[in-house]
């Protein structure tokens, strides 16, 4: 198991998912943040079913960064409760994973 996790995340805009992603990469809390378009969310909300299109984020970082991450995204974030769900990464190639290290702060 690695120290690397993947912290998932959707957004209701293409503008909203650029704005965290840069603004996480910036603050090296985030070494990499794919935005993946054309996702259909079907969830329960406030007592009802509700369909939605959403813009996938795929943040990589490292966990001891999480609580700071997740702060930041919560600030940005448009959705009263934002998804935000951290995945640890078991292993990896080394060359990517160690090119994750020297993106983020240090520890």
């Amino acid at each position: 198991m690695t120290d690397k996790i993947v912290i998932l995340s959707t957004c209701e805009t293409e503008e909203e998912a650029r704005k965290i992603a840069r603004h996480l990469v910036e603050l090296k809390l985030a070494a990499c943040v794919n935005i993946v378009p054309g996702a259909r969310s079907i969830y329960r909300w406030k007592g009802a079913v509700e369909e939605a299109s959403e813009f996938v984020l795929l943040i990589k970082s490292r966990r001891d960064l999480f609580p700071a991450l997740r702060s930041e995204l919560a600030k940005m974030h448009s959705y009263e409760v934002p998804e935000i769900i951290a995945l640890p990464i078991v292993d990896g190639s080394e060359a990517y994973l160690g090119w994750l290290d020297r993106e983020v702060a240090e520890a």
